[in-house]
């Protein structure tokens, strides 16, 4: 949906006259619509009654990163009314909507800039046009303000809602004209989110406090070894419970994985849990029950020597001639770990005959109700057209994705679930299986060589990443043979001018069921590439700014990043001698950020304090300023719980952790005083979401060198030195 090529209206035989649709169709068609039904190929961004209701529709799941405001508002600005003036409703995967119902890699706003922004320029036209010819007046005298059409000589006005029988006349204008940045009223304006309020006094509607009439509960005991899968189930014990409705298998497909539980539906999900407890089951482990984290490391590094695909190779690195002394090799790890979104996995999922209703949090409603081979549909048996996700009805809010989300394994489930009663049912995981059963952001180690020249600039620098690729544990048609450059995301990216670089990925198999995480791979890779840029320059004797500085060229986003970043933290102020600062950037996803840590180390209780992190996020266009602080102060918290707690682990094909307990995040008392700057000028948008996670680590790290003189190469790390 390039370009917006089409009005489209409704005319409704109801009492309240004429309701006005105006959208975008993917494929320039004019559609007839009414207003019960919409056709195929229909994008209804925006609905007018005539009361002069306005609602806008949000095409990006909201899960705390404030869609349900910023797209909404890309609409708003150019079609002249304020938020306050609107209702915004969230989209349920309609075909109507197209395939841009997700959200995921930063792209929600960057990628529905322009296109948002047409929706609520061409809608303006058409009513311009409207009042112009009502009036019988020139439209170069007419301009739209707060939801009314104005005429500039007479200062007459009228409202949307009473130009719709005028507007539905008036064809949209596939190129209009895009308001001068310099006269924006919402967009790079600080704004308060709509759905805070709800969130704040309980009104807003989770997936987890979904009500169906007539609704029932169900849990599901699953192999505890990862791989595993059932053998035989005896329900009886379970049967007997007062309350307990069904015992029986159940299928779960997480990618190209297929996992056989066995469900309980009962009247209350207490029950549900009580029963599942008095289940006995024999599970097949498939020999998964030897595999071990320790030893599965060692496999890894077993496999570091090998050349593995190749993603850069510039220069002639495996040519460079130099002392043994101007060379580090260095040797990062990374961990599993579990996504720990607030709101555990569920889903209430009703079967009835060949159709499935479902109401469920998740970041691709497109791929609930039908856009795929590998969609919920075609999961479960069902036609496209026969699933509805309720989701615009209630607008649900997601209580935290972070990539989790993006995949629907426990949709499938719940609908499988679903197939067994003849009502609606509830499936919830608890924070235990939600731990325990993934899926996960997988571990990558990283081999790093780094040769300086005797001018003490970086000559040559290698950087080879290990580890299984969650991509391949998704789809059956991954090709193992070609190289996928999300597993080395970001590496080739830098503005870093190196004359030699080499950069690789060997793959290694695995059995566990990897997913995306907040900022993906970058999450595992910028830790040791910023970390090592670090070691390189203290290996050079110079300072890690100035280092980085000398690698990029002035006229680089990195340059002027680092610069600014260097400004806001006071870099050239010397620190007390029991205080370090790091840097580290990360650019990827066509975005950057870069951090400033300062900490302080006790020497006698030889703890870590994290005094003080110094965010400058790279933005070129900001829609809510607040927003933005909001996301990057959360990437902060979250990749301080990455890089400083538990990871997950296994023993005897068993994850070894369950609950906050023993995986703890962030407690408040740990949190830091973050500062968070923008560069907002102009230029092309990037996104918020991911960019935040990468850089923290290392910075993190690299501040601790800076104060002890120890470097940590593998994460967790622990805040306690010596």
């Amino acid at each position: 949906m390039n370009e917006i090529s089409r009005r489209h209206f409704i005319k409704s035989t109801s009492t309240l006259g004429v309701a006005l649709w105006l959208g975008l169709t993917a494929k320039g068609e004019t559609s007839k619509v009414s207003a019960i039904a919409v056709a195929k190929n229909f994008t209804p961004f925006i609905l007018i009654e005539p009361n002069g209701q306005i609602t806008l529709f949000n095409t990006k799941p909201e899960m705390g990163q404030g869609t349900f405001q910023s797209i909404p508002a890309l609409i708003a600005e150019e079609f002249e009314v304020s938020l306050d003036q609107v209702i915004i409703k969230n989209t349920g995967g309609e075909k109507e909507f197209g395939n841009g119902q997700r959200a995921g890699g930063s792209t929600s706003v960057r990628g529905s800039y322009n296109e948002m922004r047409k929706v609520g320029a061409a809608a303006k036209a058409v009513f311009i046009a409207a009042a112009s010819t009502e009036w019988q007046v020139n439209e170069a005298d007419c301009y739209a303000e707060n939801g009314k059409i104005f005429h500039r000589l007479t200062q007459r006005s009228t409202a949307y809602g009473d130009l719709l029988e005028e507007a539905s006349k008036i064809e949209l204008p596939k190129d209009p004209k895009l308001k001068d940045p310099k006269d924006f009223k919402i967009i790079g304006k600080q704004a308060h989110r709509p759905d805070v309020p709800m969130k704040t006094n309980g009104s807003a509607i989770f997936g987890i406090d979904v009500q169906v009439p007539d609704m029932v509960y169900a849990t599901v005991e699953r192999c505890p070894v990862i791989g595993g899968t059932l053998k035989s189930f005896d329900p009886s014990e379970a049967l007997k419970m007062s309350g307990v409705i069904k015992v029986d298998k159940v299928e779960r497909i997480v990618g190209i994985y297929s996992f056989i539980g066995v469900a309980v539906i009962a009247h209350s999900y207490w029950t549900a849990m009580q029963a599942r407890k008095k289940l006995k089951i024999e599970w097949d482990t498939k020999g998964f029950e030897t595999y071990n984290s320790a030893d599965y490391d060692q496999y890894l590094w077993k496999h570091a020597d090998e050349e593995g695909m190749i993603d850069k190779n510039i220069g002639a690195i495996d040519a460079v001639k130099t002392s043994a002394q101007n060379t580090i090799d260095a040797n990062y790890e990374t961990p599993v770990i579990a996504h720990h979104t607030l709101e555990p996995m569920v889903c209430v999922a009703q079967v009835t005959g060949d159709k499935v209703e479902i109401w469920s949090s998740n970041q691709v409603p497109n791929l609930i109700t039908g856009s795929g081979d590998n969609d919920v549909p075609a999961l479960t048996g069902f036609k496209p057209g026969n699933v509805k996700y309720h989701n615009n009805n209630v607008n649900m809010f997601i209580g935290g994705g972070y990539g989790r989300r993006l995949y629907y394994d426990y949709i499938v489930e719940a609908v499988n679930v679903a197939k067994l009663v003849d009502r609606p049912v509830k499936t919830l995981w608890s924070r235990e299986d939600c731990t325990k059963q993934g899926a996960w952001r997988m571990m990558t180690f990283s081999k790093m060589s780094g040769t300086l020249g005797e001018d003490g600039k970086l000559l040559a620098f290698r950087h080879k990443v290990i580890g299984p690729n969650f991509h391949e544990s998704l789809f059956k048609t991954f090709n193992k043979t070609r190289l996928d450059g999300s597993m080395v995301e970001g590496i080739g990216a830098q503005d870093y001018e190196i004359p030699n670089i080499k950069t690789s990925y060997v793959k290694t198999d695995s059995h566990i069921p990897g997913a995306a995480f907040r900022s993906v791979v970058s999450s595992t890779i910028c830790f040791p590439h910023e970390s090592f840029v670090d070691e390189m320059a203290y290996k050079a004797g110079k300072d890690p700014m100035e280092f980085r500085l000398s690698m990029v060229a002035p006229s680089s986003d990195t340059y002027k990043l680092l610069q600014k970043l260097k400004e806001l933290s006071n870099w050239d102020k010397p620190l007390p001698v029991d205080k370090g600062r790091g840097v580290a950037q990360w650019k990827f996803f066509g975005c950057q950020l870069g951090y400033v840590v300062e900490v302080t180390y006790n020497a006698v209780s030889k703890l870590i304090k994290i005094d003080r992190v110094i965010a400058l996020i790279d933005l070129g266009i900001v829609v809510n300023p607040d927003n933005v602080k909001n996301q990057v102060e959360g990437a902060v918290i979250m990749a301080l719980s990455a890089a400083t707690k538990p990871g997950i682990t296994f023993k005897n094909g068993v994850v070894e952790q369950s609950n906050f307990y023993d995986n703890p995040v962030p407690r408040i008392n740990e949190a830091p005083l973050v500062e968070v700057h923008i560069l907002a000028d102009g230029g092309r948008i990037k996104g918020v979401g991911e960019p935040g996670i990468p850089p923290f680590a290392p910075a993190l790290a690299n501040a601790i060198f800076a104060a002890t003189g120890k470097r940590l190469r593998k994460m967790p790390f622990d805040l306690k030195i010596g």
